[in-house]
């Protein structure tokens, strides 16, 4: 009986120091009033331990400093500016994942004209054969509060199709949506090509659908300029579709969800403990728990 390819084979990185992939985000809402949009966009995917490599490959793009196109660590983690890769290697060692000599891959949108918004960033851990050994989910709310699932990747979750993880919803992130959900990630990690996509659920099923499907493009300026061409200020369009879309679910008569405050802590991970990583949200009591004091987390 022949044993499975190992996961190097399966979807081995890019060799690159920073690449692109252009794409097109979708969102459909499927309760309690449907709601559909596709956005065009472009994301980078960098190496977080050849950043300065990854600074001098075009003039239209810098790190750490103003350009048309730009990418800055403090935008990120712990947002001051420090080692995302060290901070990525120490959340993964707390999570029981080694990740010496192994890359860090860092999926998000650029900055563009000074700025950026990334509702949701993703790191790409990949041990010494270029195996994939977990992903952050690193998600960032309009209110400025912020917070990294982090994701060994276990036994099984990683297959010819792609990856599947699961995780409890721990911090607010849409106004019209509550708190007693769970993520399930179905992800195909960057290569010539890249897809995310997250289905929210509650108790009574899918509640939320998100997509991102992209192209991998060698950074260039001329891909650079091309991109920024067709989507100019890509970035404060980001920012500026959630609040329309909020307001069109908010004039569709779509409830406001409460608004709790964020977790105490600034990254979860996947552990024995009180968190329910990898199960189904509880159905509702209609009985209601007794309350519960959270501090809120400190912010970038």
């Amino acid at each position: 009986m022949s044993s499975a390819p190992p996961a190097a084979a399966l979807f081995p990185p890019p060799p690159d120091a920073v690449s692109l992939y252009d794409g097109k985000v979708m969102h459909a809402r499927l309760k309690p009033k449907p709601h559909r949009f596709v956005y065009r966009v472009f994301s980078l995917l960098i190496d977080l331990d050849r950043l300065e490599r990854a600074g001098r490959i075009s003039r239209l793009f810098s790190v750490g400093r103003f350009n048309l196109v730009a990418f800055h660590e403090r935008d990120h983690g712990p947002g001051d500016g420090s080692s995302l890769s060290a901070h990525a290697r120490e959340l993964s060692a707390r999570a029981g994942v080694d990740l010496a000599g192994g890359r860090v891959l860092l999926l998000c949108y650029p900055r563009i004209l000074g700025y950026a918004f990334n509702p949701l960033a993703t790191y790409w851990c990949y041990g010494t054969n270029g195996d994939l050994r977990a992903v952050i989910y690193e998600v960032t709310n309009t209110f400025k509060e912020r917070h990294a699932y982090v994701a060994p990747v276990r036994e099984g979750e990683l297959t010819a199709a792609g990856l599947r993880q699961t995780r409890d919803k721990l911090m607010y992130v849409s106004p019209f949506l509550d708190m007693a959900m769970s993520y399930a990630f179905r992800l195909r990690p960057p290569g010539d090509g890249v897809r995310l996509r997250i289905l929210q659920r509650d108790a009574e099923g899918p509640i939320l659908s998100a997509t991102f499907a992209g192209e991998r493009r060698a950074l260039t300026s001329a891909s650079l300029a091309g991109l920024c061409a067709r989507m100019p200020l890509m970035t404060l369009k980001v920012i500026a579709a959630i609040h329309w879309e909020a307001a069109r679910l908010w004039a569709k008569g779509v409830a406001l969800a409460e608004h709790p405050p964020a977790p105490s802590a600034s990254a979860s991970f996947d552990a024995p403990g009180s968190i329910r990583h990898g199960r189904p949200p509880t159905r509702r009591s209609s009985t209601p728990p007794a309350p519960r004091q959270i501090k809120n987390a400190a912010q970038p």
